[in-house]
């Protein structure tokens, strides 16, 4: 797995010359990992899963994504972080690094790039819509690691879209 600044990642994601190749975006919390991936045309990100995250599952979570990135031809990750509004790294984020540092570890995703993407309250706001919902507490938390996941990943796609557009020709 390799680091990439967030604009080369998508610079891959179009070379890759594929209508098929896509993004996975990634809410990375304590217990759960959420998922979402973007469409064939990278413009909008969709709910997938949720993988329960723990430290003695990290090759069977290596194995879940790597299952991920060949049915939905994924060739990056987009990675929601904690970015510190004040410039200190949060618990949350060495949380973050250090997911990232065992699934690479495991050697099953040779190859693949990722970049780090602002996830500053992407759960806030989904939890503010399910809220009225009164949905069980184990339900609601995985349907906003879920839609975590898609702002994250949406929020990457739109900011990359505008950027592409602004490249000069």
């Amino acid at each position: 797995m390799r680091l990439v600044k967030p604009f080369d990642l998508f610079q891959m994601v179009l070379k890759a010359n594929s209508l098929e190749s896509r993004l996975l975006g990634l809410d990375v919390g304590h217990k759960y990992v959420g998922l979402a991936v973007s469409d064939p045309r990278n413009k909008v990100a969709s709910p997938v899963n949720v993988l329960v995250r723990k430290k003695t599952n990290i090759d069977l979570m290596a194995r879940d994504f790597q299952t991920l990135v060949s049915r939905f031809s994924i060739v990056g990750f987009a990675i929601g972080f904690p970015f510190s509004l004040q410039g200190q790294t949060s618990p949350e984020a060495v949380q973050v690094k250090l997911f990232i540092r065992e699934l690479h570890k495991t050697g099953k995703l040779e190859g693949m790039n990722y970049t780090y993407w602002d996830e500053n309250y992407t759960s806030k706001c989904v939890e503010a819509l399910l809220n009225p919902l009164n949905l069980h507490p184990v339900e609601s938390k995985t349907i906003t690691d879920k839609f975590a996941a898609v702002g994250i990943l949406q929020g990457y796609l739109d900011n990359m879209q505008r950027n592409l557009k602004s490249q000069p020709s």
